[in-house]
């Protein structure tokens, strides 16, 4: 595989030219030049609605089409399975709402205290309204690792809420255990894998879990969510939708009209991962030398703890300074010019369950435009308050 050229990829980030160290990635990419221009051209072109009759009324059919072959090219999907939305909260909201029409007292849920809290709550809530119980899979609060779903699988099991990577502590679980294990029992299995598809290849079909969430906004691309699933399961599912919208598949699942000008943005996303040296491969290789660099320059420093240890992760780092408080450390290093968040990033339940309540802790996510410099800006300056 050919190496990652960090410096021209650096090139093609304009928020990179502040000078800031940047590792607030699992919150939200920096954006390329290909996708801004994108958008904006879109935005220029005067698209309004799809259509077959006027050039704007192509355009517009074309790049929302463009835009679904473009995805499930990137996660190993149908193109005619994926469905666009505001956020991936909104549309597991909506699908949780849609499943659950079908669910009764009996019924069970499995959902994890490893997700972020929009892949919890959703089903959580869903479940309690129509008296299904919720059934919560732990896991290890010093490896970070997934306890096993097993014992939790009933023949009444109806889904399980699993993510694909933790946003949190990096944790990469056994997804394809998880979902073997479910349909075992007849389960759908809903993967979250908004803090996976930034960092590695995905492909849903090799999965095989029936339901699959990510945010382009996290890997380059502009602020939406998109879900990806098989066109045949969707055919079964029908959720509330206005009477003159289209009821077809993919369809049928989205509320009002597409953000055009996003979808073109997304497209170019895609294509800037796949102009990259080995594309998504190529970023999970640059992404996790850094990590590894990180984490022994981490290990070298005694008042750092960092959280979980896992067997496979994402290029993603929490930890504590002892003796100051997480917020205190983001603040700190923001006035050397490294941004590392602190907090729980929505992921409350893992938060909790790790021991570190809902302050959580310091985050540094790696991206693919994080250079090595960048790590150690980010360790020198922790170095001062440790």
């Amino acid at each position: 595989m050919t190496a990652m050229d960090i410096e021209a990829v650096r090139r093609s980030f304009p928020a990179l030219t502040s000078g800031l160290a940047r590792f607030d990635g699992p919150g939200g990419s920096l954006v390329p030049t290909p996708v801004i221009e994108a958008v904006a051209a879109a935005m220029s072109a005067g698209m309004c609605q799809r259509g077959t009759v006027s050039a704007p009324d192509r355009l517009t059919e074309s790049t929302t089409a463009g835009a679904r072959a473009d995805m499930a090219r990137l996660l190993g999907a149908d193109p005619r399975g994926i469905v666009f939305g505001r956020s991936m909260t909104a549309l597991t909201f909506d699908l949780a709402r849609t499943l659950a029409s079908d669910w009764g007292p009996g019924d069970e849920v499995v959902v994890t205290r490893l997700d972020h809290d929009a892949d919890i709550r959703p089903w959580v809530t869903a479940a309690e309204r129509v008296g299904a119980t919720v059934r919560w899979l732990g896991f290890d609060p010093d490896t970070a690792e997934l306890d096993d779903v097993g014992p939790l699988l009933t023949d009444r099991t109806r889904l399980v809420a699993v993510t694909a990577a933790s946003n949190l502590l990096g944790t990469r679980p056994d997804v394809l255990g998880v979902v073997q294990a479910a349909h075992e029992v007849g389960a759908l299995v809903h993967v979250d894998a908004v803090h996976l598809v930034p960092h590695a290849p995905v492909d849903l079909t090799a999965l095989g879990a029936d339901f699959l969430v990510c945010s382009p906004y996290k890997f380059f691309g502009p602020h939406l969510g998109v879900l990806a699933a098989a066109p045949t399961l969707l055919e079964r599912l029908h959720p509330d939708k206005l009477l003159p919208s289209s009821d077809a598949v993919p369809e049928r699942f989205e509320l009002g009209t597409l953000p055009y000008e996003l979808l073109a943005g997304v497209s170019a996303a895609v294509g800037f991962i796949e102009s990259l040296p080995g594309g998504m491969a190529g970023v999970e290789e640059h992404e996790a030398a850094l990590a590894r660099r990180l984490l022994v320059g981490l290990a070298a420093l005694p008042a750092v703890t960092v959280h979980g240890r896992p067997s496979r992760r994402t290029p993603t780092v929490l930890f504590n300074v002892e003796g100051v408080a997480a917020a205190e450390v983001q603040r700190r290093l923001a006035v050397d010019g490294v941004v590392a968040p602190a907090g729980n990033f929505y992921a409350l339940e893992a938060s909790r369950h790790a021991g570190l309540g809902d302050a959580g802790g310091v985050r540094a996510g790696m991206s693919a435009y994080t250079n090595e410099e960048d790590v150690d800006r980010l360790l020198a300056g922790l170095a001062t308050m440790a």
